[in-house]
């Protein structure tokens, strides 16, 4: 009875401590979890709000026509910021695959068409995307900027036809992609109903030539190649600093400017 007394006295406080180390360690490491955790949380938050910021920066700017020398640096820091959650890691194609509308930028090639139609009565500017079609790709795809344009009275207000320059583009570092332009088409050209009542008035019966011109302008488009056998296709290197699943980042490398868009609805073009 003693020798089995004295046995028991000795296996229960190993037992015991062994259990008690165990707990430690788990304990420790659903702390830990909860920790990381609680900070993946905050960073987010941040992050947000570093994005939050940067729009509400350009949300006046007209997309970059109207700016100062001091909102482009604040803009700059805020970019700069926001690019800073995202330093170092490798586009993921699958993020940049889809439509994105353009919110503001710096390029002068850009700018041009802006202050064209700020000077010019008969020139609208609407809305300008950059549709990446990338979705199976490893290292490139498809890219098209699509800008939506108008002529008043002519052409419906801001959407009377779509000018698309297409490019192929291929990765050549982790961030750095290589566009190579192959196409300017102009499609999707909506008159205005003014004119579309001086062609073919709303009076029975329409004429057929009437009808038959409406549908050639609905159904016109134009193709220019941009590359030829006697001509080097037009490139550019754009360095993509920023992608999540609702912001774009970009910068022309060799000072064509900076370009922030966000995530648009798919763009059938």
């Amino acid at each position: 009875m003693i020798s089995g007394f004295s046995s028991a006295l000795c296996v229960r406080p190993i037992v015991s401590f062994s259990n008690t180390i165990r707990g430690l360690h788990n304990h420790g490491r659903v702390a830990c979890l909860a920790t990381s955790m609680t900070m993946a949380r905050d960073a987010e938050k941040d992050l947000e709000s570093r994005k939050y910021e940067l729009l509400n920066i350009i949300q006046d700017t007209q997309r970059g026509l109207v700016t100062t020398a001091d909102q482009r640096s604040t803009i700059e820091e805020a970019m700069v910021v926001v690019e800073g959650f995202d330093a170092g890691k490798e586009i993921d194609l699958s993020k940049l695959d889809g439509t994105w509308r353009l919110q503001y930028t710096s390029a002068p090639d850009v700018l041009v068409l802006f202050e064209s139609a700020a000077r010019l009565p008969f020139l609208q500017v609407g809305q300008i995307f950059q549709k990446f079609e990338c979705q199976n790709e490893s290292r490139g795809g498809l890219v098209r900027n699509v800008i939506k344009w108008s002529v008043p009275r002519l052409l419906e207000e801001n959407e009377g036809a779509t000018l698309i320059v297409s490019a192929k583009f291929s990765c050549l570092s982790a961030r750095n992609i290589y566009l190579k332009f192959e196409e300017i088409s102009l499609q999707n050209i909506n008159i205005s109903d003014d004119l579309q009542a001086v062609i073919a008035p709303a009076i029975l019966p329409r004429l057929f030539l009437s009808l038959q011109i409406l549908q050639f302008i609905r159904t016109f488009k134009a193709q220019v190649p941009v590359t030829s056998p006697e001509r080097q296709s037009v490139g550019g290197l754009y360095y993509l600093s920023y992608l999540d699943k609702n912001m774009l980042l970009g910068r022309a490398v060799g000072g064509g400017g900076v370009f922030v868009f966000t995530r648009a609805q798919a763009l059938a073009c």
